[in-house]
């Protein structure tokens, strides 16, 4: 197990090496759209390019390691096309008091789709999947009271989806044995953050008279990023595989192994 600590801790400080100057237009974008902070109150085509384009630079990210990566990988084909519904979900709801609000939920359940069946449906993890069931009952209970005609079937559709999301990304994690990566890790987090982001923006929205908007776009960028940095990781070979061609075989020591040409 140690072995597999340290090679995993190793293959992460590399990918974060390589993999974090092709995250600087995110970055950057973030930054413009906070900095600026156009007032939602005022929609217009500029504010939804501000928005999208920290989206728009992931797809970037995702493509700037080549169409064969993304052949050769469907979880991560999977998620750039979670990543652009997410981006045209963003843009609906710049307008979303002129009645695109319905049209921004349904992008964005289309990309919770994606993602959950990018994590996979193996294996089940019931014990996760009824702790992310319990919370969203929850989460739901207190919306009901404050929601009413159709948006009472589709908040109850909605919260289900991103729930099966986040469930399916815990599954895929593994925490209890030693299969987990780092690439189920970050797909994780960003799960949950996600899901924090959609829930803290649907309190506001539908029950709550005040505006934590910078908490819920911090939440959802960071919620992006590590699952489009969860696709790239997943390229990244098996950790066991590693260590089991590090360690010794019977008849060669360790320091043969090191100094073998």
């Amino acid at each position: 197990m140690g072995w597999l600590i340290s090679q995993t801790f190793h293959n992460f400080e590399l990918s974060v090496k390589s993999e974090g100057i092709k995250l600087v237009p995110f970055f950057i974008s973030t930054c413009i759209y906070f900095v600026l902070w156009l007032p939602t109150s005022n929609p217009s085509w500029f504010s939804a390019l501000i928005k999208c384009l920290p989206i728009i630079c992931l797809w970037g990210f995702l493509l700037s390691h080549g169409i064969s990566f993304l052949r050769a990988h469907s979880n991560a084909r999977k998620i750039l096309a979670g990543l652009i519904f997410s981006a045209l979900g963003d843009a609906f709801l710049i307008w979303q008091e002129q009645g695109y609000f319905i049209y921004g939920l349904l992008m964005f359940a289309i990309t919770h789709v994606l993602y959950a069946f990018a994590f996979g449906m193996y294996p089940l993890n019931l014990p996760g999947g009824l702790v992310i069931g319990t919370i969203s009952g929850l989460c739901y209970a207190l919306l009901y009271t404050c929601i009413s005609g159709i948006y009472t079937l589709m908040v109850a559709g909605y919260i289900a989806l991103i729930g099966f999301m986040a469930w399916r990304a815990i599954a895929f994690l593994q925490l209890a044995s030693d299969m987990w990566t780092w690439a189920k890790l970050l797909a994780c987090f960003g799960a949950v953050l996600f899901m924090v982001s959609d829930l803290t923006l649907a309190m506001t929205t539908f029950c709550f008279n005040c505006s934590l908007r910078a908490i819920i776009m911090a939440t959802y960028y960071a919620a992006q990023m590590l699952i489009a940095l969860s696709a790239v990781e997943c390229q990244d070979a098996d950790p066991k595989e590693s260590v089991m061609a590090l360690q010794p075989t019977e008849g060669n020591s360790f320091t043969d192994l090191v100094h073998s040409p």
